[in-house]
This record gives C-alpha cells, structure tokens and sequence, in this order.
C-alpha cells in the first residue's frame, strides 16, 4: 500500500460490489459540474465511529434497497482524488462483494446531491466494464471480480 498523504483529509469509505444472478456489476453514473462522467460502485463514506462493515450495510441499503451482510473485505485502495463536492482526499476505501438475487433495486434512500448527481445505475457485464468508453472506478474492477468469484 502507498503511504497516506497527511496533507489530506482521510476519507474513511465502504465500497460495494453489487453483482446480480448474471454475474454483472451494479454501477452509478455521476455528472458533475464541469467533470467528464464516471462511473463507480455503490457505497460512500464512513460515519463517524462506523466500521467499514457498517457502512457498508447501511450504504448497501440506502444506495440499492438491498439488505444483506456485505460479507468480508475483499480489497482495500488508498487513492487520492477530489470528491463530487470538490474536495481533494486522500481515501481509505474497503471493497466488499455482495451476490443479490435480482437486478432491480430501489434509489428511493438516495440523498438530494446523490438524487442530482448521481443521473443513472446499469448493470455491467465484466466485458463491458473493461472496454467502457466513460471512466469506470476502479479502474480494474473486473480483474477484481473475477478473482474473487468462480465462473
């Protein structure tokens, strides 16, 4: 792992990798101001005092509707970037896996900057993730996928 940048807030956050029966990767797609648009898993950041496990099941919630146990950590990124409200982090982002057994889900949790930022969710093959022409975070989820799942 890198060492964390100390001139940067620590961006304690929970990421979720939401793959539906098909074995496809739930993904948001965020406009924002003056930014190309990118796309990301589901999840954010920590509150205070939360562990990454419960901010994964409440985002989990909040994001997609789903209930589950996020399960355990499958992969941890520390990289720094500036968040949707312009502020440069330095991340501690934790990855978890998540199997649900449909594909619809429920963004009616959604915050109001989520509700304008966030304009749409697909479902992603592992294909189309690697090959997509919009920037997809992170950039090397399906390797990420795929070595953490039998096919």
């Amino acid at each position: 792992m890198t060492s964390l940048n100390p001139d940067l807030r620590l961006r304690r956050a929970a990421r979720l990798i939401v793959l539906d029966p098909e074995t496809r990767a739930l993904m948001f797609r965020y406009d924002v101001p003056g930014r190309d648009p990118f796309w990301v898993t589901a999840g954010g950041e920590c509150e205070p005092g939360e562990s990454f496990e419960e901010a994964a099941r409440r985002e989990l919630l909040e994001e997609t509707g789903f209930t589950a146990d996020p399960g355990p950590q499958i992969a941890r990124m520390t990289p720094e970037f500036v968040t949707v409200e312009g502020e440069p982090v330095q991340a501690d982002e934790r990855f978890f896996l998540v199997r649900v057994a449909e594909a619809a889900i429920d963004t009616s949790r959604h915050t109001a900057l989520e509700q304008e930022l966030m304009t749409q969710h697909r479902w992603f093959t592992l294909g189309e993730l690697e090959s997509w022409p919009e920037a997809v975070f992170p950039v090397n989820l399906a390797e990420m996928i795929r070595s953490h799942i039998a096919t």
